[in-house]
């Protein structure tokens, strides 16, 4: 599967597709006011100063999108008393990751099987809150715009490269760079 806007990106540079199918989604900035105001706060705190507050912006910048394309079915933890496991066990065989015994008690973390959860999301009794196409949308853009870097022969020979950093041989132009621009590199060192 393929974002649009990335297979558009590619043909700029002579790739060619046959689409053999898709899903449409609804364009929207249904995040702009949340980013621009987080990082407006990260700038205030200085950012070499190892100032919490930076780190807890950008930890919260970044994350936001990830929360959309993680996988909600997390392990449970439960406290079971010792007379009522062998039930326990009996109805959750195939989720039980482990046990911890506590005397008359054990701690127990297991997942529920895919089946229960799709029962669950039928009732409505389960909210999920993930949306692929955001996430998958977020980290296509981020290869959009780093794809310039790959490319270009301009610049310095590129070694690596992810959805927000990049390491070279030599020095950028500083017409990428701003430690205040949302949208500009950061240089984190040379």
């Amino acid at each position: 599967m393929y974002f649009s806007e990335e297979l558009y990106n590619a043909q700029k540079y002579g790739y060619q597709f046959e689409i053999l199918w898709g899903y449409t989604f609804k364009r929207g900035s249904i995040f702009k006011d949340y980013v621009n105001d987080l990082y407006n706060l990260r700038l205030k705190f200085p950012r070499f100063a190892n100032n919490p507050m930076n780190l807890i912006c950008k930890l919260l910048f970044n994350s936001l999108y990830g929360r959309f394309g993680m996988d909600d079915s997390f392990i449970k933890t439960k406290i079971i008393l010792k007379e009522d496991y062998p039930e326990f066990e009996n109805n959750n065989k195939e989720g039980i990751k482990d046990i911890i015994n506590l005397k008359d008690k054990y701690l127990v973390q297991y997942k529920k099987p895919e089946s229960e959860l799709e029962t669950l999301l039928d009732n409505g009794s389960e909210i999920h809150n993930m949306n692929i196409a955001i996430a998958g949308a977020v980290t296509a853009y981020a290869r959009i715009h780093m794809s310039q870097f790959r490319i270009n022969n301009t610049l310095p020979r590129l070694f690596y490269t992810d959805t927000d950093s990049l390491y070279f041989e030599g020095l950028l132009s500083y017409n990428f760079i701003s430690p205040t621009i949302l949208g500009k590199l950061k240089l984190e060192g040379t």
